[in-house]
């Protein structure tokens, strides 16, 4: 007996097999990965069950992966659900990746369901986008559709607080005006915004001040204003819908048909002037060459006189003039030189 103990003492000690360290490790690891998710997404998966809006652990972790804000998502599911509208998290996930804004487009589609506005997912998602870069929501949107908002013409920031504008008979008026508008749902996508309402509202406004026989019609009859410009829809292809339009206020500013006739009159009076100087400067120009004329005349006269002593010698030599021809020539100088001076002592 002592000998078999000896020998079972004797035999090899045999090693565990690795194997069963690796299965154990993955299993060990699968259990703390499991750990982490259901402690990381049990809390979102309760609430949303909780909530009758259920989510599915599997798309909770998808949202992880894709690296999607799963709590934005499944808390924007539960108000939807809430309100009594019902979108699966894919559609609201699509549209976060798109680059839109998940809590405005679900609190828009709740305005609108409440207020009785035809609104589907799919447009709110396209307005989201659509105002990404404009400093509006599709909630804001919605709101001004449900609440209408005003919109003064011109704005504070246009530098002037009136629109002036020139009846028939000259007299400048200034209007102000108040449109009163609500989001066009339907052409939101593409429609003009607030400034091409403005730059509309201010064309009618000049329109109608310019059509008006006077100025006084103007001011006893400012709603005219007003329906010129509705009638001429002024909100076409708009991403509003104007309601009304009211003139706020209207005065006289000035009397630019006067000022433009004094303006004409001023701008007639230095054309006839600028005339008259051009003839008073032709009528110097032909005296002086009148002058230049005469002064030319005289140059040959004093020429011709030169020659007439050349022309006596001349004929003295030829035979053709005698001393007493040549002494009745000195005579009648000498006579003529005696009446020129007596004529010049009684002047």
């Amino acid at each position: 007996m002592y000998s078999q103990f000896f020998v079972q003492a004797q035999s090899p000690i045999v090693s565990p097999d690795p194997l069963i360290f690796i299965i154990a490790g993955v299993i060990l690891l699968a259990g703390l990965i499991f750990t982490y998710l259901i402690l990381k997404f049990f809390k979102t998966w309760l609430r949303a069950r909780l909530s009758q809006a259920p989510v599915a652990f599997g798309s909770l972790i998808g949202m992880w992966l894709r690296k999607v804000p799963f709590e934005l998502i499944v808390d924007s599911r539960i108000t939807a659900v809430k309100a009594g509208l019902e979108y699966t998290t894919d559609y609201l996930e699509a549209h976060y990746l798109a680059g839109g804004d998940i809590a405005n487009v679900v609190l828009a589609l709740i305005a609108a369901d409440k207020a009785g506005i035809s609104l589907d997912f799919t447009r709110a998602c396209a307005i989201d986008l659509a105002t990404k870069d404009t400093g509006k929501t599709v909630l804001e949107a919605v709101r001004t559709s449900i609440n209408p908002m005003v919109i003064d013409c011109p704005t504070v920031s246009a530098g002037s607080n009136k629109i002036t504008a020139v009846a028939k008979d000259g007299i400048a008026v200034n209007a102000r005006a108040r449109v009163t508008v609500r989001t066009n749902l339907d052409g939101f996508v593409g429609g003009a915004t607030e400034e091409t309402i403005i730059a509309r509202v201010g064309e009618g406004i000049v329109t109608a001040v310019g059509s008006a026989e006077s100025y006084k019609a103007v001011l006893e009859n400012p709603d005219s204003i007003s329906k010129l410009v509705l009638s001429k829809g002024v909100d076409d292809s708009t991403a509003f819908e104007i309601l009304s339009i009211d003139i706020a206020d209207v005065d006289v500013s000035d009397n630019i048909g006067a000022r433009l006739q004094a303006e004409q009159a001023e701008a007639d009076k230095q054309i006839a002037q600028a005339r008259a100087e051009v003839r008073r400067a032709a009528a110097v120009a032909e005296e002086q060459e009148m002058s230049a004329r005469t002064q030319e005349m005289q140059a040959k006269v004093v020429e011709a006189e030169a020659e007439i002593p050349m022309a006596i010698a001349e004929a003295f030599r030829s035979g053709n003039l005698g001393v007493m021809d040549y002494a009745k020539y000195q005579n009648v100088n000498s006579d003529t030189k005696m009446r020129e001076s007596l004529g010049s002592n009684e002047e």
